[in-house]
């Protein structure tokens, strides 16, 4: 993967930019021809994001 990121507003700017990623790839799908995979993936996207908020969370709880 890549390093930690550990500053607040670099976490969020992590999160914003993942967000971004997965509104692109949801825009490019095709309902039309989208397959069970693509829906998978599109859901494990939103998993990742999830448990990384959840981590920076937990590391800006520890900070205030």
């Amino acid at each position: 993967m890549g390093n930690a990121v550990s500053d607040e507003n670099l976490q969020l700017s992590y999160l914003k930019t993942r967000l971004n990623m997965f509104l692109e790839v949801l825009e490019a799908l095709d309902p039309e021809t989208a397959e069970l995979e693509d829906i998978d993936r599109l859901i494990q996207m939103i998993d990742d994001l999830e448990m990384k908020y959840e981590r920076f969370k937990k590391d800006w709880e520890k900070s205030r």
